[in-house]
């Protein structure tokens, strides 16, 4: 005989198995993602979002009961919310908890009504709403539910199943309703990554063999471009930066002021969500100034779980990332012995002194030439793995010293050292806004000693301003960036502003990348070779470039680097 009823053991079961199927399609799903804006991160959010409060639920273990599981699934996903689409599947999640915590067994009449309930909780969260979405899905599958319960629904399981199918109608129709998804032919990644979750938990209750083992942390995983490149490259992002944070409320939050501070989200940007849940607020908002959100929330409490994302950087990201052999190069770089041996003791085991540097590297000789410049800490990181602000301050933590320059050599890690400058009390924090390795190595050089820390900073910033950088990399897809076409399989000479050069040859590339950048002012060319290049070549290679250039001073340094094969800087 088919279950009717639903108990706390079951809708566990039920809930741990659709979070793991939505991670296990985490990176597809990011495939998807091209709105509201096409920064590849949707799977990534929602998963971390979900997983958040599945291991608040995998930790209440065999004595479960609704109530406490409703605690572990509201509170759990709300923390843990990331992105747009984290935070509105947060809200379905705390709806559809609401109407069931005081219950013992879950019916069809109350998941009709729980599903009304986590749609109606999950509207009124967004600012404004835009059918194609997440909610469009959701709200498919409670319209499917009530019209069931209407036609006198008895079988969970035909209940269940139906719906399921439902949503994945609902789904196949979003390109209809969003135009930038029938153009880049993809179906919504929040209404997919909805689905995943519904998948999951009808499989187990329909007993089939689920892996309920949930992680003691979730990863982020950066997914890979969407079918129609194009349409994405052409997208505009109107609000750079995704702002998300927790109040922890020290003063009344009431309608009055909810209304109050959505309005002021509204006038500074768009994709707004603004949840408050007894003595927390959950913010989301898409914004060019992510200090005036935070200015005006530090008015209602203390802040938490801060994220600020520059989302342009990661759309270039996504059309440039690189094959999972090189992102996994990365990723593992950080346990490498030679990132071990460039990171020092705690700085209670070191002399203090009065100024010190951390730099953020990859790639065993760029760790040696910021060792060997006088760095005292190195961050394994860079364009495909973003240190966090708790990363630097960890670094802070190991350098004992007064003055501490910081050195992020990434457009997209400036913001997380400004925030670790402004958590710092004991030490000053001074944030050379480096925006790439070679920008770093020269900050370092023209560091002086004996000047105070205000001139050294002022010195550094103006210099690091005459450093023009190309990196060489290669193309994963088909597209057509800044006019040029782009063929799979092509490498690219990337620019400060965009791309320098594209072709076959990696040489001919390199080089017309740094005629991109030579002026009739430059005097210095520095190469560094990464990992995948042979030292003979890059000799060849700097020859090539010292003949046509006999003006300038050529030098060659190993850097190591994965995913670039050759990073140069033009002075």
């Amino acid at each position: 005989m088919s279950i009717q009823q639903i108990d706390a053991k079951m809708l566990s079961k039920m809930f741990l198995a659709g979070a793991k199927n939505l991670e296990s399609k985490k990176e597809w799903i990011n495939e998807l993602n091209v709105f509201p804006v096409p920064d590849g991160d949707t799977g990534t959010n929602m998963t971390m979002t979900i997983m958040s409060a599945a291991r608040e639920v995998a930790a209440l273990g065999n004595g479960i009961d609704m109530q406490s599981l409703c605690k572990a699934v509201s509170s759990g996903s709300l923390r843990g919310a990331r992105g747009n689409s984290g935070v509105i599947l947060s809200q379905l999640l705390r709806g559809f908890t609401k109407r069931i915590k005081e219950e013992e067994i879950l019916t069809i009449p109350v998941l009709t009504e729980a599903f009304e309930k986590a749609v109606e909780t999950a509207y009124k969260a967004v600012m404004k709403p835009k059918e194609g979405t997440i909610l469009t899905v959701a709200r498919g599958g409670a319209d499917k539910a009530k019209a069931l319960l209407e036609d006198g629904a008895e079988d969970m399981e035909v209940f269940l199943t139906t719906i399921l199918e439902h949503t994945r109608y609902v789904l196949s129709q979003t390109p209809e309703m969003l135009p930038v998804l029938k153009q880049a032919g993809v179906v919504d990644s929040g209404g997919q990554g909805l689905v995943e979750v519904l998948s999951g938990a009808v499989d187990v209750f329909l007993g089939k063999k689920v892996d309920f083992t949930v992680k003691a942390e979730s990863g982020s995983v950066q997914g890979a471009v969407s079918g129609n490149i194009r349409a994405q490259a052409e997208a505009e992002i109107k609000f750079g930066y995704c702002t998300e944070f927790i109040i922890m409320l020290n003063k009344p939050f009431n309608i009055k002021a909810e209304i109050d501070f959505k309005t002021y989200l509204e006038s500074i940007g768009d994709s707004i969500v603004c949840v408050a849940d007894e003595d927390v607020v959950k913010v989301h908002v898409h914004t060019n100034d992510p200090g005036l959100a935070i200015q005006k929330a530090l008015k209602y409490g203390a802040l938490s779980n801060m994220k600020i994302d520059n989302m342009r950087l990661e759309h270039q990201e996504k059309l440039f990332k690189m094959s999972a052999k090189g992102n996994a190069e990365v990723q593992a770089a950080d346990s490498t012995p030679e990132a071990e041996e460039a990171r020092p003791a705690d700085a209670g085991e070191l002399p203090p002194k009065k100024y010190g540097f951390i730099a953020v590297s990859v790639g065993e000789g760029m760790n040696e030439i910021f060792k060997s410049l006088g760095v005292d800490y190195i961050i394994e990181g860079g364009q495909t793995m973003n240190p966090s602000t708790a990363d630097i301050l960890e670094a802070v933590d190991r350098v004992n010293a007064e003055t501490i320059f910081i050195l992020p050599n990434n457009k997209n890690i400036i913001l997380a050292a400004n925030q670790a400058a402004e958590l710092t009390a004991e030490k000053t924090l001074l944030v050379i806004p480096t925006k790439t390795i070679p920008q770093g190595i020269t900050a370092v050089i023209n560091f002086v000693p004996d000047l105070d820390a205000d001139a050294n900073e002022e010195n550094m910033i103006s210099e690091i301003k005459n450093v023009s950088t190309g990196e060489i990399t290669y193309a994963v897809r088909d597209t057509v960036i800044d006019d040029k076409e782009i063929r799979k399989g092509d490498f690219m000479g990337i620019g400060d502003s965009g791309i320098l050069a594209v072709g076959a040859d990696i040489s001919k590339v390199a080089k017309d990348t740094i005629t991109g950048m030579v002026t009739e002012d430059s005097e210095l060319v520095s190469i560094y070779y990464g990992s995948d290049i042979k030292e003979e070549e890059a000799e060849h290679f700097r020859g090539q470039v010292a003949e046509h250039y006999p003006d300038c001073d050529i030098e060659l340094q190993y850097g190591g680097q994965p995913i670039y094969y050759y990073i140069m800087s033009v002075e």
